[in-house]
């Protein structure tokens, strides 16, 4: 049931998707529904024909990437940067600062980012019904859910010293990230109200106000975290303080933004309705959930495993610098992967799976040259960009080492999210987690331990993105569209599917 409400949400938002307004209007009725079935991509028999189509779905394709790969690039460079001051702390620090963030931060945030999917489905659906009244009720629902269960999340935090000695880690490491991690609980709520408020503004497609806060948040947090950091000499808490104070000020901006009136009828005003259908709520963000979770819980596994290793601080070092640099390049695919997921969705509605099959290859496309472009500069500067994270002459050979396994790793992920985001167009979460616990913890983590973590790292990136291309090659897309053309039929004007959508 999930799978097939995300799915109809992707088909109905992109029903507002300016790059595509002229083949898709909300109001349409059946009839020019099926219309639009023949304005589907016509057979493709030569060069020309492929170029020429494939300059077309590059616009729309980026009309919808842009703004989600700057927003992706500015929010995860607020932690990047803190990593990159922390190793100019020292070795220790940048191992903390890496542990707490990856191991600590990373666990509390793929549950809470799950928890928060249910938003994405149900804001969509009543955007795209035109039930905009209810888009304000969901949100508090949200809220309702992701706070509460990040006070079940917290004593992670405040006991985050003990538990990283219990499972092993060095006495020194886990003293440092204890702290720092305890330092942290504010940001945990952050996250917490940030998640719900940006998938509802995503459904309005407010991408350009969320993609200017992020700017402004990174620019601050820089010049704080100078100062806290090494002015002040406040160390890893003037850290953490800067960390705080800027996810709360994006938090702030866009709750500003919000209750101004800026989304219209979106937004009225608190409701008791958001205590009601509480427990529905969380079981439609289950698969999602899982799917996120175990992907975000893999690359925290290898930072542990890394942990464990001899010179242990010298390896989390190392591989978090790694880790920061194939971050900041994933997120160019993570906004490749809101476009492919939205694309997709969009054609099968419209009823035309040729175009949405074509707009997986052009993206595949796009997004793997790119990669390969980034992996091309990282092996070309391998020597000098290690400088700027860490002072240690260890660490960076240690990197400069890694650099090779880092580019290639690089162009796989620029490959795998974008499958990932034709799988949730299509409807396949639950299939995905399914795939992700089988290529990551049955095959990659137990090869990380045997032949190295990065090796086992790319070997389960590897896995499942041959999987995910495989599924996406043999999909019958014809039968994918009939299916969502199905749904927009029955979810999409009725009164009483309005009422079963907001149960």
């Amino acid at each position: 049931m999930s799978a097939e409400i995300s799915t109809l949400q992707k088909t109905l938002l992109s029903n507002r998707d300016p790059a595509v307004e002229a083949d898709s209007k909300p109001s349409e009725s059946s009839s020019s529904l099926n219309a639009r079935t023949e304005s589907d991509i016509e057979p493709i028999r030569s060069p020309t024909d492929f170029f020429r189509e494939f300059w077309v779905e590059c616009k729309k394709l980026w009309v919808l990437a842009a703004p989600a790969i700057f927003t992706s690039l500015s929010r995860y460079s607020i932690g990047a940067v803190t990593q990159a001051f922390a190793g100019h702390l020292g070795n220790i620090e940048l191992a903390a600062v890496s542990i707490a963030n990856s191991v600590i931060g990373g666990f509390t945030m793929g549950i809470a980012l799950g928890m928060g999917s249910a938003l994405e489905t149900l804001c969509g659906q009543a955007y795209g019904a035109g039930r905009l009244d209810m888009m304000g009720v969901y949100l508090q629902r949200s809220w309702v859910i992701v706070n509460t269960t990040g006070l079940i999340l917290s004593p992670l935090y405040i006991f985050a010293k003990p538990l990283l000695r219990l499972i092993g880690q060095k006495q020194e490491i886990a003293d440092a990230a204890g702290t720092f991690a305890l330092w942290m609980l504010p940001q945990l709520f952050a996250y917490t109200m940030n998640f719900p408020v940006v998938k509802f503004l995503q459904a309005q497609r407010k991408m350009i106000f969320m993609a200017v806060v992020a700017a402004v948040a990174l620019g601050l947090h820089t010049l704080f975290s100078w100062v806290l950091m090494f002015k002040l000499k406040w160390g890893l808490v003037g850290a953490a303080v800067a960390l705080n104070a800027s996810w709360w000020f994006i938090v702030a901006a866009m709750l500003v933004y919000i209750f101004n009136g800026a989304c219209g009828q979106a937004w009225s005003g608190f409701s008791w309705m958001a205590f009601k259908n509480l427990w529905s709520f969380v079981k439609l963000s289950a698969a999602s959930a899982v799917m996120l979770s175990l992907e975000i819980w893999y690359f925290m596994a290898l930072i542990l495993i890394a942990g464990y290793l001899k010179n242990p601080e010298i390896s989390v070092d190392a591989l978090s610098i790694c880790m920061n640099i194939s971050g900041w390049t994933l997120m160019v695919a993570l906004g490749y992967n809101a476009a492919t997921s939205v694309r997709v969705s969009n054609e099968l509605g419209a009823g035309h799976p040729r175009s949405a099959k074509f707009a997986i290859v052009v993206v595949v496309i796009n997004s793997f040259l790119i990669g390969l472009i980034l992996a091309l500069i990282l092996i070309t500067f391998r020597k000098e960009y290690p400088t700027a994270f860490t002072n240690s002459e260890v660490v960076r050979k240690l990197v400069t080492n890694l650099t090779p396994l880092l580019a290639f790793s690089i162009v796989i992920n620029s490959v795998q999210p974008v499958l990932t985001g034709a799988a949730v167009g299509a409807g396949w979460q639950a299939l995905v987690a399914y795939v992700n616990i089988g290529c990551y913890y049955i095959f990659g983590v137990p090869l990380g331990l045997l032949l190295g973590i990065w090796i086992g790292m790319i070997s389960g990136t590897v896995a499942q993105t041959c999987i995910l291309l495989i599924l996406t090659y043999r999909t019958n897309w014809d039968k994918e569209a009939s299916a969502a053309e199905d749904r927009i039929r029955t979810w999409g004007g009725e009164p009483d599917a309005k009422e079963t959508m907001n149960e």
